[in-house]
């Protein structure tokens, strides 16, 4: 059996600052709503990965832990009263709009991390190891599973039940417009293709910022303020929100 010294995992770093946000966030924030649904279901991956006789820190947390840090380094620029990336934007402007569904928060936010957070994540591996995006292939599929969990965990606990999610409802069209797989495969080809840009940190730089640009129009779809009040158990009390698009907690 292979021999291995006890190591603390990168990944505890970003869950406790996603403990620590979970704490300070009212429940009914929108950013506490993606954030909530985020840290169970690392946490969840994390205690599988460790459940094995010799967890290797660095092939856990490769793609992992740079991924938290990009949605943390976000929240981090609000706080701080500056802007965050396009694509988080409409996220921490919308937190507490009161026409906002729990999914609809929930999803945009995977939106941010997946279609941005991802392929920038891949970028910034690759130079660390100097590496090539083929070589996180293998890494990107199983961080893969991890978002697909997420997704999974945002459509089961948060979205109301199937008496309750009419065809009629706005809410059932917008949960069906985005879809996790074309956004992996777009995160994918957006990673290769910044890491084919690096010498050429012009064009590298603006191809980023249409891809954080287009990222952040397509969560403020997701944000748009739905009619109605939100169903029975879906989880958000209108009469606590608030319209304004404040970034604080």
């Amino acid at each position: 059996m292979a021999q291995c010294e006890q190591v603390l995992h990168p990944v505890d770093g970003v869950v406790s600052r996603m403990r620590a946000l979970d704490a300070a966030l009212r429940a009914r924030d929108g950013v506490a709503v993606f954030n909530r649904v985020y840290l169970a279901v690392t946490e969840a991956a994390d205690r599988r990965t460790g459940a094995g006789p010799c967890p290797d820190a660095r092939a856990t947390s490769a793609l992992d832990v740079p991924l938290a840090e990009r949605y943390l380094a976000a929240v981090d620029a609000v706080s701080g009263e500056r802007r965050p990336p396009a694509c988080w934007r409409p996220l921490f402007a919308s937190r507490h709009h009161p026409g906002v569904r729990p999914p609809q928060f929930a999803l945009a936010g995977l939106n941010a991390h997946v279609g941005h957070g991802l392929a920038l994540a891949v970028v910034d591996t690759c130079r660390t190891l100097e590496c090539e995006p083929v070589d996180l292939e293998v890494e990107f599929d199983r961080v893969g599973e991890l978002l697909v969990s997420l997704e999974e965990r945002v459509r089961d606990e948060l979205t109301p039940g199937p008496d309750l999610l009419r065809i009629a409802d706005p809410l059932t069209h917008l949960l069906g417009a985005w879809n996790l797989e074309r956004a992996r495969d777009a995160a994918w080809t957006a990673a290769r293709t910044l890491w084919a840009l690096r010498r050429l940190p012009d064009l590298a730089g603006e191809f980023a910022e249409r891809l954080d640009t287009a990222v952040g129009l397509a969560g403020r779809m997701l944000l748009t303020p739905l009619p109605g009040r939100a169903p029975a158990g879906a989880g958000w009390d209108q009469s606590s929100g608030s319209s304004t698009g404040a970034i604080s907690s």
